[in-house]
């Protein structure tokens, strides 16, 4: 992966309780776990039309570089300004898994 490509400085964020201050009660958020450099790729028109064929909801990737320690998962989500990319998956580089990550997304709001 070109250092160039990682040009969008995201996010990571995880589900986290929160309390209201006015009513005390428990209420979801979300809570920044990292922020990474990452490529964000939308799907191709010809990958488009083979994930909606298999009746999914992904319309991109982003890539970032592995970081040791830093667990990623689906219940996650990345942010980058107001726009939000519901991760949908974790895939390992191909060689040695600890280069880089590939996060299918699916965008929209995920407000918990």
């Amino acid at each position: 992966m070109q250092a160039g490509k990682l040009r969008h400085r995201c996010t990571i964020e995880r589900p986290s309780q929160e309390q209201d201050p006015n009513t005390g009660a428990m209420v979801p958020g979300w809570e920044e776990v990292a922020k990474a450099w990452m490529a964000i790729e939308p799907l191709s028109v010809r990958g488009f039309i083979a994930a909606n064929a298999t009746q999914s909801e992904v319309t991109g990737q982003l890539v970032m570089r592995y970081r040791p320690g830093l667990q990623v998962d689906s219940t996650m989500r990345v942010r980058k300004g107001n726009t939000v990319y519901n991760i949908e998956g974790v895939l390992h580089d191909k060689d040695s898994g600890r280069e880089y990550l590939t996060l299918p997304y699916s965008a929209g709001v995920n407000d918990g």
